[in-house]
């Protein structure tokens, strides 16, 4: 191997051999280090100004910038002011008004708490501070870079002015996108605060004309309409769930809302916008029923919990958190996004004058304990196959091709093919339902209904396995998780993290059904698995549900796996294309959809139903032009 060129730059200092004395940084060198921590580019100034008007109990904050927010970046505020006396301290490092001791750092209610956004602006930039405390004769500006302190006219409230960013520190502006890429990017911080503080109306200004403009209201949904639009509060349901002391609030949307990016996705804890992968993984474990393959779900969501149970003190730009008891906070999160996606958007329950036209079938009886299903790792199985895994079953006499199966026996309670038909109910009187009454079938796929705002059109198929499947998920949710011995344990080499996780878990693992042992120092050993999951991989069941419980709750590592099943018996179980049906067959099919969890969307992620107003039937035939 050839020697390294000569020609390589020596580092700054010499020799790298030769021993260098511990000095003590000068204060400009460490304002610019915590500089580089916190201001990333001029949308994190934004960031932090903002902050700091909210904390000040602003009730209207404008944002104007120049150059993408390079030029220049200055917040006005209407809050309460910084007296005379305390603005040359606002610009030192570590100077707050926020907290004041450890306990008020363990239970911050506030946006800033640090005091470095201040003092790290002015150290790479030219910052000036204009404030007018309430109750003051006059407001004072005062000069970063020489301390100067001068009289000003101005209102009650603060304003910071910040320019040439990073004229101190060249290097960095090299890294800077676009003016353009820099300005969506301060846009989007103001959004994120508007989104978060429906009482506070926000301005943001480029160049002297106004890009954004979102003013005050009570009302949070019509924030959300205003900040991202009036088609995500259309196409989103109201969230509202209360878990121990956690509550979780806010809009979800709608499976068939899901984007390809995730570039709509708000969370807030106490008001504040974060980034966490325990929230990530707890809302879209939420989505896994309903929305299937890479699709990114869009939603808002707000969290209020004490704020001794989360640490916000965890990164320099405070957009992660650390909860004391993540689990929790992953189930009540869950659980919320969970019953707000559960309600059948057709409607609620139906009315008793459709009850006596459309007879529900009776609850299905709960299932003996022979009837556990065990699961089968395979792709597709026939209806035979399906009948198979119930084990202990009584023999029963060769079931009819599902072609052959008449609506009556898949739906009991309706009426069977050939019986005299209920008569038509009287228009005037008749029960207003939100699917409407069906008119016709079409290609033997899909149901044509009518309804008060026009035409709906049903997968039947579809529709019908969401049911089957809804069906079945309840019949097993009462039933405990019952494990099975394996004969022989399935023992793998763990990681020193999945030991560990399974002997601090050792009591949470038998509610699973799970029985995980230590082998050796470096090895794991499975002797019992659920009894649904028999034939399924124990060693890759065992891996992700210590995975699971590293980190978040693992029980739903064990409901997929269980719903794979159920899912897979709910398709073949469900009605086939081409099945005629009658008139009555399919109103009975559009009442249980009204009635039925999660009906709005197939058992694979798709739509079951559309609805096609009026207006735009009139507009295919240019009706109205």
């Amino acid at each position: 191997m050839s020697a390294l060129p000569s020609s390589l730059p020596i580092p700054p200092g010499g020799d790298a051999s030769a021993r260098r004395p511990i000095r003590e940084l000068p204060d400009e060198l460490i304002s610019q280090i915590a500089a580089g921590e916190v201001v990333e580019r001029p949308a994190s100034v934004v960031r932090e100004l903002v902050d700091n008007a909210l904390d000040a109990g602003a009730t209207q904050v404008t944002v104007r910038l120049s150059a993408g927010g390079v030029r220049l970046i200055s917040v006005e505020d209407d809050g309460h002011g910084i007296p005379r006396d305390e603005l040359s301290v606002a610009l030192r490092r570590h100077a707050t008004s926020k907290i004041a001791s450890l306990g008020d750092l363990e239970t911050v209610g506030t946006m800033g708490f640090r005091g470095e956004a201040l003092a790290a602006v002015n150290s790479i930039a030219e910052l000036t501070l204009h404030s007018r405390a309430r109750g003051a004769d006059a407001a004072y500006a005062l000069d970063g870079r020489t301390g100067e302190l001068r009289q000003v006219a101005r209102s009650v409230g603060s304003t910071v002015e910040v320019r040439e960013l990073f004229y101190a520190t060249p290097a960095r502006r090299k890294f800077l996108k676009t003016d353009a890429t820099e300005l969506a990017h301060c846009v989007e911080a103001v959004r994120r605060h508007a989104l978060a503080r429906p009482d506070v109306g926000f301005a943001v200004w480029h160049e002297g004309k106004l890009v954004e403009q979102w003013r005050a209201t009570a009302a949070r949904d019509p924030r959300l309409a205003d900040a991202l639009s009036d088609d995500f509060v259309a196409r989103s349901v109201s969230v509202e769930h209360l878990l121990g002391a956690v509550r979780v609030e806010g809009r979800a949307g709608i499976p068939d809302a899901a984007r390809a990016r995730g570039d709509q996705q708000f969370f807030y804890v106490n008001g504040r916008f974060v980034r966490d992968k325990v929230l990530n993984h707890a809302v879209r474990s939420a989505y896994e029923d309903v929305l299937h393959g890479q699709r990114q779900p869009v939603y808002a969501l707000y969290l209020t919990i004490d704020p001794a149970r989360v640490d916000v003190n965890v990164h320099p730009t405070k957009i992660e958190v650390r909860f004391r008891d993540g689990r929790e906070v992953h189930q009540a999160v869950r659980q919320a996004v969970e019953k707000a996606l559960a309600a059948p958007r057709a409607g609620e329950a139906e009315t008793p004058a459709a009850a006596t036209l459309f007879p529900q079938p009776a609850p299905a009886p709960a299932l003996p304990a022979w009837t556990q299903p065990r699961m089968h790792f395979a792709a597709e199985r026939g209806t035979g196959d399906a009948a198979a895994m119930w084990p202990g079953a009584p023999a029963a006499a060769p079931a009819a091709p599902v072609t052959a199966r008449t609506w009556a026996d898949l739906v009991p309670g309706t009426p069977a093919a050939g019986t005299p038909a209920a008569p038509a109910p009287d228009p005037e009187t008749a029960p207003v339902w939100p699917l409407g009454r069906a008119l016709a079938q079409l290609q033997g796929i899909y149901i044509l209904a009518e309804n008060a705002q026009g035409l709906v059109i049903v997968d039947m198929h579809a529709a019908h396995e969401r049911i089957v499947y809804e069906r079945l998920k309840t019949q097993l949710d009462g039933a405990a998780i019952s494990s099975q011995p394996l004969l022989i344990p399935a023992t793998f080499a763990a990681t020193p993290q999945e030991v560990a996780t399974a002997e601090a878990c050792a009591g949470v693992l038998p509610t699973l059904g799970l029985e995980i042992t230590p082998f050796s120092p470096r090895t794991l050993a499975v002797r019992a698995v659920p009894g649904t999951l028999a034939d399924g991989d124990p060693v890759e069941l065992a891996r992700s549900v210590l995975a699971e419980l590293a980190q978040h709750d693992a029980s739903t590592v064990v409901q997929r796996a269980q719903n794979e099943l159920l899912g897979t018996m709910a398709c073949h179980g469900a009605v086939r294309a081409n099945r005629k049906l009658t008139v009555d067959e399919m109103n009975a099919l559009l009442r249980q959809m009204e009635a039925t969890e999660r009906s709005d969307q197939c058992n694979h992620g798709r739509p079951t139903w559309r609805q096609l107003s009026v207006r735009e039937l009139d507009g295919l035939f240019l009706r109205g032009r």
